[in-house]
């Protein structure tokens, strides 16, 4: 794509960029140790130490590592991404001044007093929407002003196209504003002690919740995501995306059938049979556009294919877009009724979730991360693309680890949970699955570990890039396009 070639890159406003990578990495070191904590947790019982009073066992950890990995890990990845996307394709400098510095310290005061709250006990137990009103609030007037920042910078673009990645971040902050808003509707009851009331009640709070909740997964950690996948995936393979026209088709289909899709947490509850059966054939057609894209990013690599031999950072983006193929496809397979009955409240769904957000929300990101840091700290290269390579392997070995084993230990509840004698009673009971579990238990926080030291590794790298590799020349400083 042509872009404006007299702006110079000094007239970017990258500071705010740069602390966003910063935080990106920082919060994706705490979230994936305390997942991996409380994955021992799960295993080991006993290191829900009584000493801690409460504060660090298990049912408080785990939104904390929940929201540190999705809203703080992947939102600070969002945030910098699309400023430093949102620049280079409009060929603008960010809108309103300081105002993005606002959002970027905004949103990690969201950060701080949510996982605070989590700790000290406040929370709303929505999943993911587990902060209290106070939170909630704040939240709001950041998102405001993100979306303030974003689409006042494409409105003075000096580039007449709207690069398709820039309408994958604005469905994403768009959406995320309105579910946001209507599942947070509540009461303050105290104005000290951080409590509220749901507007919403029974099964309409659970058909709100879930509208929210896998919205937050279709939008935030979806959209939002491609649009680094159709920015950062064709500039680290130097070609241009594959299909235009595909990716177009792709936006559309994908936030026209994403937002129908929740209903489908809610099979066989009180909800009545057709909203869920509603969801699930919205969750089967998602499978479409879905693949769409898949096959638009590694296509975009037509051409370009022996870069995977010696670029480990081009590796870590198309592994991504491979575990986003399968998680889309896994996602409406475990939809559909029938299979729903046996995968439902067991740990097939957790390694759903994390075969998506480690394998396709974290290798996007960390693809993301290699290819900005040398461009935002004006370096020649990496410093080591060994280590680059390691962290490739190690997560991706960590990965598998974690996903298999939940594959199997969830297969085997589910089966377990159903098994009934002749006289029709069951024949397990809740605490015999629990016992069975325990090796796959194991195998998951080893693959927790795993990933946890691709990602050490990974701001070793970044850190000893920043400070030891040489600076590019004045001269050799790239246009707006890089």
């Amino acid at each position: 794509m042509d872009e404006d070639k007299s702006i110079d890159t000094s007239e970017y406003m990258d500071g705010v960029v740069r602390a966003g990578v910063i935080a990106t990495a920082f919060w994706g070191v705490v979230g994936f140790a305390a997942g991996t904590f409380i994955a021992f947790q799960l295993a080991f019982p006993a290191l829900n130490f009584e000493w801690a009073q409460g504060y660090a066992n298990f049912g408080r950890l785990r939104p904390l590592h929940t929201s540190a990995v999705i809203f703080a890990f992947g939102g600070n990845a969002l945030l910098a991404s699309s400023f430093y996307v949102v620049q280079r394709t409009s060929a603008a400098r960010l809108w309103g001044g300081n105002l993005a510095w606002f959002v970027f310290w905004g949103f990690q005061l969201v950060i701080v007093l949510a996982a605070t709250g989590y700790l000290l006990g406040a929370t709303q137990g929505k999943e993911y929407a587990e902060p209290e009103w106070y939170v909630d609030w704040w939240l709001t007037i950041v998102w405001v002003a993100y979306l303030a920042v974003f689409l006042g910078t494409i409105i003075k673009r000096k580039e007449p196209h709207i690069y398709v990645a820039n309408w994958f971040y604005l469905s994403f902050i768009v959406t995320v504003a309105m579910l946001h808003l209507v599942n947070n509707l509540s009461i303050p009851v105290s104005i000290f002690g951080s409590k509220s009331v749901q507007v919403f009640a029974g099964v309409q709070d659970a058909m709100t919740q879930w509208w929210y909740g896998h919205n937050a997964v279709g939008f935030f950690l979806t959209a939002g995501f491609l649009g680094m996948m159709y920015y950062f995936v064709p500039k680290q393979a130097e070609r241009p995306v594959y299909s235009y026209k595909l990716s177009i088709i792709h936006f559309w289909a994908l936030i026209f059938l994403y937002i129908w899709a929740g209903p489908h947490h809610l099979h066989y509850t009180a909800l009545p049979d057709w909203a869920s059966t509603l969801g699930m054939v919205f969750s089967i057609m998602l499978w479409m556009p879905s693949w769409g894209g898949m096959i638009n990013g590694l296509m975009t690599l037509s051409g370009a294919w022996d870069k995977l031999r010696t670029d480990p950072v081009i590796r870590m983006m198309v592994i991504s877009v491979g575990f986003y193929g399968m998680s889309t496809f896994e996602g409406p397979m475990m939809s559909i009724k029938a299979v729903n009955s046996l995968s439902h409240y067991t740990d097939w769904t957790i390694g759903h979730v994390h075969s998506g957000a480690l394998g396709w929300n974290g290798m996007i990101t960390f693809g993301a991360l290699y290819f900005l840091v040398p461009k935002l700290w004006n370096k020649e290269r990496l410093y080591s693309l060994s280590m680059v390579s390691w962290h490739f392997w190690l997560a991706t070995i960590g990965i598998v680890l974690y996903a298999s084993a939940m594959w199997v230990t969830g297969i085997m509840e589910g089966l377990m949970w159903r098994e009934v004698d002749a006289q029709g009673f069951l024949v397990n009971s809740f605490a015999d699955t629990v016992a069975a579990k325990f090796p796959m238990y194991v195998v998951r926080g080893l693959g927790g570990v795993l990933f946890l030291a691709g990602a050490v590794i990974m701001c070793i790298n970044l850190w000893k890039t920043v400070t030891s590799v040489e600076g590019k020349s004045p001269a050799a400083v790239p246009a707006p396009a890089e």
